[in-house]
């Protein structure tokens, strides 16, 4: 099995022995990992107690086209050759195998061995043999008997009938979460924890903007706590890309359902966050796809980088073209953004305690550009706490009163709605036809947002997005003034990017 962005394909294998001066050949556009698998093959095998064969020795990988990457064929390279040299029976036609080798026959873990494992399932294979180091992570696919290994003469032991491996057992959800911060840890802020629940319930992209200590970056990294559980096919993606991009213990936190949190730091390359390099790696943004990708102090991020966020925020997706070829990975995301208002902070605080002038808070602000900000479905300020609500002793709701109204509100959406992942943030312009209709005062109301606050159509189509997600949350069928209202709102921060 190969690997092409995060889905896997079908490798085929072939061994050719011939007389003439000992030579060993790998044709079928290796890279140098592949290229290096003649030594280790060549190691291994000797170790193990078996003759390597002599004189000329040919390794086809077919499809011929399609470059090969990785040291992950090592192990069906050397059961091939000792097939092709008679030392044992050729490996069943329905198996497939995948693992890379130690000098002494020990089997390797592999990046990407779910999304093989999946593919061979639907290439009709009936059996994998992985390195017993992936076992876990592989057991995340169903419907194909997984046998994990140690070193490869445990493999030839179960084919011949001698010794049987056993089969990785079927996964099944599991309930040891990982505890995540909870809001009731959080005193105050009840307007961004209001703007936080909306864009839970129904995915939307948030910003918010306030003063150094108001607790921004704390309200975002508790924001996982309230989101709902991963479907098993968002979870069976999510995993697929960690496992691809080398990240196999985070590819195991999906197991309990959790979704991603990435928080990059702002020093990150726009190929960091999109993803690329000379061998097409997931970025920063698909890694989030399900989850939230929380870029803290946004106006310090690289301008380029950010830019790059525009096509994936609107498409669920970003495409990565190289001379070698053009890869698409997932990364449907919500983008959770926090920002001073000002270089020192404290523009528009009560305290007048900000030195910025003018022209440095509108350069500061301008370092985030309008287009990006236009994607933005909620734009809330986060005020500086005050004392009473710090000092005061009583929890505030926890996350899991939270976590049960947006749980409520996806539910409404997965019923209106046959994609059962959709959410408002995404509908289509067809699908806000059916459910974001307004009636005449609803109308008046947007048309004199529209004109005041200089919403463009896509901003106007993100107000009804969150409008449709706040009647969701309050159980209605249709969008109600008040919600609408409440949607204008958190298009209301143009005074701080206009300073004057």
């Amino acid at each position: 099995m190969g690997l092409l962005g995060i889905s896997g394909y079908e490798v085929s294998v072939e061994c050719y022995l011939s007389g003439g001066l000992p030579a060993f050949d790998v044709v079928g556009l290796p890279d140098a990992a592949v290229r290096e698998s003649r030594e280790r093959v060549r190691a291994a095998a000797k170790n193990s107690g078996f003759e390597f064969p002599l004189g000329r020795i040919t390794v086809n990988m077919a499809p011929a086209d399609t470059r090969k990457e990785g040291a992950l064929y090592d192990l069906p390279i050397l059961l091939g050759l000792l097939a092709a040299n008679s030392e044992i029976r050729p490996p069943p036609e329905d198996a497939a195998f995948v693992g890379e080798l130690s000098l002494e026959g020990l089997l390797r873990p592999v990046c990407g061995i779910l999304p093989m494992v999946l593919a061979a399932k639907r290439c009709g294979v009936k059996s994998i043999f992985i390195p017993a180091a992936n076992a876990r992570e592989a057991a995340l696919a169903d419907g194909i008997d997984i046998y994990p290994a140690a070193h490869f003469k445990e493999i030839l032991a179960h084919l011949d009938g001698r010794t049987p491996l056993a089969c990785a057992p079927v996964w099944t959800p599991e309930d040891g979460a990982r505890a995540l911060p909870d809001f009731s840890e959080v005193r105050g802020q009840e307007n961004v924890k209001r703007a936080l629940e909306i864009a839970a319930a129904g995915g939307h992209n948030i910003l918010m903007v306030g003063p150094p200590g108001a607790g921004k970056s704390m309200l975002a990294r508790r924001l996982p706590s309230i989101l709902p559980a991963m479907s098993r096919e968002e979870m069976l993606v999510s995993a697929e890309i960690h496992s691809v991009a080398g990240l196999a213990d985070l590819a195991q936190g999906v197991r309990a359902a959790q979704r991603p949190f990435r928080a990059p730091h702002h020093t990150i390359s726009p190929v960091g966050l999109s993803g690329g390099g000379s061998i097409p790696r997931p970025g920063e943004i698909s890694l989030a796809h399900g989850g939230v990708l929380f870029l803290d102090e946004l106006p310090e991020f690289d301008r380029l980088a950010l830019e790059v966020l525009r096509q994936p925020m609107e498409d669920g997706q970003v495409t990565i073209a190289r001379v070698s070829g053009t890869l698409s990975y997932p990364a449907a995301f919500m983008l959770v953004a926090a920002m001073n208002p000002c270089r020192c902070g404290w523009y528009g605080h009560p305290s007048g305690r900000c030195l910025c002038k003018a022209d440095s808070v509108r350069g500061y602000l301008g370092r985030v550009s309008g287009p990006l900000l236009d994607r933005i479905d909620l734009q809330v300020e986060v005020p500086a706490v005050e004392f009473d609500a710090l000092a005061g002793r009583a929890d505030a709701e926890p996350s899991a009163d939270i976590r049960a109204r947006v749980e409520a509100a996806r539910a409404r959406q997965r019923g209106r709605f046959a994609d059962a992942s959709l959410c408002n943030a995404r509908l289509s312009s067809a699908q806000m036809k059916d459910c974001c209709a307004l009636d005449d005062e609803g109308q008046t109301l947007m048309r004199r947002a529209f004109e005041r606050l200089g919403l463009t159509a896509r901003s106007y189509d993100r107000v009804l997005r969150v409008a449709r997600t706040i009647a969701d949350l309050e159980g209605e069928d249709a969008i109600q003034t008040g919600h609408l209202a409440e949607a204008v709102q958190y298009r209301s921060l143009d005074h701080l990017f206009q300073p004057v």
